[in-house]
């Protein structure tokens, strides 16, 4: 390409509403809005910022959490849904591209959720649904995994964009992956986690993982993280007070954006709620490669190769009719352009999966 864009990123460390999906997105909207009003084309959001954490698996045993996982279930969204919706018609009137974690709903079995994270584009078009493949150790009580389907890079106004959620982003195969479909700009979401082990300084870790990719790819990446309220222990700690002290230790959470020499590109934030801006020129992109180019020249091919399987997974597939639309993964563009009328270009609703092409082909 002979353009290689230029534009303001701006990573949101906040906290949601907890368990308030309606209050959450609005503040979701606030901030998009508050973004965009200082310039920024990209705004990244925490993991499952809508509408929060499940902290319990971490606090309580599996019985005493139970009720807390059908509350979260009953404040989750649904993908198509009024609360997307909303977030898209946001991004559309700021013409911000929009990268937000939530808690999405199954449309085939009630009680499942995933940890999705939401490309929007700058029209409102959702460029993509990724859901988080492996829950990591007791998350697995709240979410299922989600498929290969969804590891992709999109085109967008920033250019080749790909996400991964909090965990993910120590899984080398999936980061590959998502390099070798092009990725020139990373989003990697996170939430805080104070109830980590004790000599765990999750703020350290976030940043390693993020300088890691940043350097290995060769690209930007934008790191989102959530902060912590006294609601949230309010929950988890259960008038437990070493539990309640635990999940207000420092250093739990990190936003920030990191270059192709996997550099920060501006101060990072720690704890604190804020907005961290950075501008990022994607040419930067372009001399770092010369030397370690690893889904490149810096590679041997005919030694190493990597298969991802693409193929939705699916509960059930009926033959012999019409399959219901409910049973497909959200693979590539689910929804087109927003409009003022609340619908979509219905073209590209529910595209079937592998109807659009991988990044960067014709």
């Amino acid at each position: 390409m002979d353009d290689y864009p230029r534009f303001t990123a701006a990573a949101v460390q906040a906290a949601p509403v907890y368990l308030d999906p309606d209050k959450t997105v609005a503040k979701a909207v606030a901030l998009i809005n508050e973004a965009a009003a200082h310039g920024a084309s990209l705004i990244a959001f925490p993991e499952v910022f809508v509408p929060g954490y499940p902290y319990w698996n971490w606090t309580m045993n599996p019985v005493s959490g139970s009720p807390w996982f059908e509350r979260l279930y009953r404040a989750s969204i649904d993908i198509p849904g009024p609360h997307l919706n909303t977030l898209r018609a946001a991004a559309a009137e700021t013409g911000t591209t929009v990268v937000i974690g939530v808690n999405e709903r199954s449309s085939h079995s009630l009680g499942l959720l995933y940890n999705s994270v939401v490309t929007i584009g700058g029209d409102g078009s959702v460029l993509n649904v990724h859901r988080k493949l492996v829950p990591t150790w007791a998350e697995k009580l709240t979410w299922g995994g989600g498929d290969g389907s969804t590891v992709r890079v999109v085109d967008s106004a920033v250019g080749p964009l790909g996400a991964l959620a909090c965990g993910e982003n120590t899984n080398t195969l999936a980061r590959f992956s998502l390099l070798a479909q092009g990725e020139l700009v990373h989003v990697a979401n996170y939430i805080s986690l104070p109830v980590a082990p004790a000599d765990y300084d999750m703020a350290q870790a976030i940043a390693i993982r993020s300088a890691a990719h940043a350097f290995e790819g060769k690209l930007f990446s934008i790191v989102a993280c959530s902060t912590i309220t006294d609601e949230m222990i309010e929950v988890a700690a259960a008038d437990d007070p070493k539990i309640a002290e635990m999940m207000r230790r420092p250093r739990s959470a990190l936003s920030g954006i990191f270059g192709p020499d996997g550099s920060p590109v501006v101060e990072s934030l720690v704890d604190d709620e804020g907005i961290v801006y950075a501008d990022i020129d994607l040419a930067r992109c372009i001399q770092p490669k010369q030397m370690h180019d690893i889904i490149g020249a810096y590679n041997r091919f005919d030694i190493f190769r990597l298969h991802h399987n693409t193929t939705p997974l699916r509960p059930v597939v009926l033959d012999g009719g019409d399959a219901s639309s409910k049973n497909r993964a959200p693979a590539g563009p689910v929804m087109g352009p927003w409009r003022p009328d609340g619908h979509s270009d219905t073209s590209k609703e529910l595209a079937p999966p592998g109807a659009e092409k991988p990044c960067g082909q014709k």
